[in-house]
């Protein structure tokens, strides 16, 4: 428990941060389905290949992960983990607390519960809206996130972008009011081709954030069934105790 809320604690700079005044740019909708194995575990193998290097999950195991996802745990082993670390262990990374913060002016959040405090369309947005920036200390900002400082990971699957800036005047004053981000450069996937990846990866984030709700939809079917079966059987005895009465 202490763990978990060190993680909460660290991760309210950040939200405070992007919940500041000014443009707001459009969220776009993530496709949330817990049902799709497949998509969770793409979603899996991005996270480990390129978010884990520098975000934990201190509070996930690989092997969770594993059983729910139907991963075989060699798979887990040969394309999940790459380190020295057990199945059975949380999925965590080397990259020492003091040294991060230095090096990114905050030691990256756990992302164990991201998916919990911010909303999937956010998440979905955010990876998609990294542009070139010069002025940063990563040469990127990001449409969602203002001056973040995280280096955009994912541009050899995205490429790069730049960004238009449209303005609106009021009394004398200009206001932004609109961020238009224009693909300069492709990466190895297609535009379609990262949105379905950024899907997966969020899917998956959201799926970590509560793996039970995967139990609790099926015991959810099972529960239905039974009351529908079980509401026959009482209707039938109602009209059986009312019979002479009617």
């Amino acid at each position: 428990m202490k763990k978990l809320l060190i993680a909460l604690v660290a991760l309210i700079p950040s939200l405070a941060i992007a919940a500041g005044g000014g443009y707001q740019h459009p969220l776009e909708k993530a496709k949330i389905d817990l049902e799709d194995k497949a998509s969770l575990q793409r979603g899996a193998a991005l996270f480990t290949n390129y978010c884990l290097g520098c975000h934990q999950m201190q509070f996930h195991r690989y092997n969770r992960s594993a059983q729910d996802l139907g991963i075989p745990e060699e798979l887990v082993k040969e394309n999940l983990i790459f380190g020295d670390q057990k199945v059975g262990e949380q999925m965590t990374n080397a990259m020492p607390a003091k040294e991060s913060a230095k090096w990114f002016g905050k030691q990256p959040p756990d992302l164990t519960l991201i998916a919990r405090l911010r909303n999937p369309d956010w998440i979905y947005t955010y990876l998609k809206s990294f542009y070139i920036d010069e002025s940063k200390t990563f040469g990127v900002n990001n449409a969602v996130f203002k001056d973040v400082g995280m280096p955009h990971v994912l541009e050899p699957l995205q490429g790069t972008q730049t960004a238009e800036y449209v303005y609106t005047e009021v009394d004398g004053e200009k206001t932004l009011s609109g961020i238009k981000l224009v693909q300069k450069t492709q990466g190895s996937m297609t535009p379609e081709e990262f949105d379905q990846a950024m899907h997966d990866l969020v899917n998956f984030l959201e799926y970590v954030g509560e793996p039970s709700k995967l139990e609790s939809h099926k015991i959810g079917t099972w529960v239905l069934v039974f009351l529908a079966v079980f509401f026959v059987f009482i209707y039938l005895l109602k009209k059986e105790y009312w019979r002479d009465v009617h």
